[in-house]
């Protein structure tokens, strides 16, 4: 299952996965895009693994930055069932 976790300004959409049981997070970020239809990267967590399509160099290096500031909160969110349920907690 995947949880929102933000939207940006530009239509990007942020996931999660829950936690799995090898502890590792699955984050997929999702830009629509008019000429490719979508580009579109995952990260996996701790690890910080990337697999990237149609990003520049410039996107991909803001997105890093955005995940590795927000990992410990997405790490937290994926063991609550999503950001929406830990805020219910």
């Amino acid at each position: 299952m995947m949880y929102p976790f933000i939207t940006l300004n530009d239509d990007t959409e942020i996931t999660h996965s829950e936690m799995k049981p090898d502890g590792r997070v699955k984050v997929y970020i999702e830009t629509p895009d008019l000429k490719d239809g979508f580009h579109d990267a995952t990260c996996w967590l701790p690890e910080y693994t990337w697999e990237v399509h149609g990003y520049s160099e410039a996107e991909l290096a803001f997105f890093k930055q955005l995940i590795r500031n927000n990992a410990h909160l997405i790490m937290e969110f994926s063991q609550e069932g999503g950001v929406l349920n830990a805020a219910n907690s």
